[in-house]
């Protein structure tokens, strides 16, 4: 097990710890504006999609650091419950990191970050033209936690329109997280991009019960071949291969293989790390359960 330091809230070290550990995260960039219609365009990675009947979206605009007082976009929200969520990818992080100064009240930071309005169809603030998503919202609920600086402000916002960039969407409607290309935050100055190279899938245990890593054999628990994440691939089976289909798989190997330079349980072991790092449990199952 790995040694840890610890720290206690409220100090820099921690709140900075604190972003980087709990990150990427999402951008919110929320289009509002006041009681006059003046609009304001400012991002928050506080942000996450919540619940999907109704599809709600919270954002937490922070309570500012040096005074606790409150953010253009918290007050236009107070003044008129509506906002529009616009979703941050490449093409367009860096006005969207423009866009988070501190411009005065009243000032639109569409125009000094160059982004194009686009009127909503629901609410009244406008869409960003260049986000290749955009949620209109309708405000259910800000919940304060505290009036002092740092402290959260829940913004509950419930999705009723979604558009997207008709050219990120197949013939089913269905749109690929390789044609996205999103950005989220990270702690300190750092961001992320979803590229193709860090993008993988992992199954969902929805259609079968797992046996659970509690269940291996003792030699696979314990194997130094083997990492975390293969055992939660060989747990996530709901049953094992039975042993006459194992020695219909050794069979099989004798009329290829040599299968003697196997008879290591490490060796086996080894294959099966590289067959699980490949995404085929069933083969990984096979050699660790062969004896030879």
């Amino acid at each position: 097990m790995q040694i840890t330091k610890s720290f206690e809230p409220n100090t820099k070290t921690f709140d900075d710890l604190l972003k980087h550990a709990i990150s990427p995260r999402p951008i919110c960039f929320a289009s509002t504006i006041d009681k006059d219609g003046n609009v304001n365009l400012s991002p928050f990675s506080f942000f996450n999609l919540m619940g999907q009947n109704p599809p709600i979206c919270v954002f937490s605009p922070l309570r500012k650091m040096r005074d606790g007082s409150t953010k253009h976009t918290l007050e236009n929200i107070w003044e008129h419950p509506e906002c529009v969520i616009n979703i941050v990818n490449y093409s367009i992080v860096q006005q969207q990191s423009l866009a988070s100064v501190e411009y005065p009240k009243g000032v639109n930071e569409f125009v000094k970050a160059g982004f194009t309005e686009l009127a909503s169809e629901i609410v009244k603030p406008p869409r960003v033209g260049e986000s290749p998503i955009q949620l209109e919202c309708k405000i259910r609920e800000v919940i304060s936690i505290t009036d002092q600086p740092g402290a959260a402000n829940l913004v509950i916002a419930e999705v009723v329109k979604l558009h997207i960039h008709e050219d990120l969407l197949d013939e089913e409607n269905k749109v690929s997280p390789y044609d996205l290309d999103l950005v989220a935050r990270m702690g300190g100055d750092f961001y992320c991009r979803v590229i193709p190279e860090s993008i993988f899938e992992v199954e969902k245990p929805t259609r079968t019960v797992g046996l659970g890593i509690d269940q291996l054999p003792k030699d696979v628990k314990n194997s130094n071949y083997l990492t975390g994440n293969h055992l939660g691939q060989l747990g996530n089976v709901e049953n094992l291969p039975t042993p006459e289909m194992i020695e219909s798989f050794k069979s099989q190997l004798k009329e290829r293989l040599d299968i003697q330079k196997f008879k290591s349980a490490e060796v086996r072991h080894q294959v099966a790390s590289k067959l699980l790092d490949q995404g085929d449990v069933n083969g990984a199952w096979y050699w660790l359960l062969m004896n030879i």
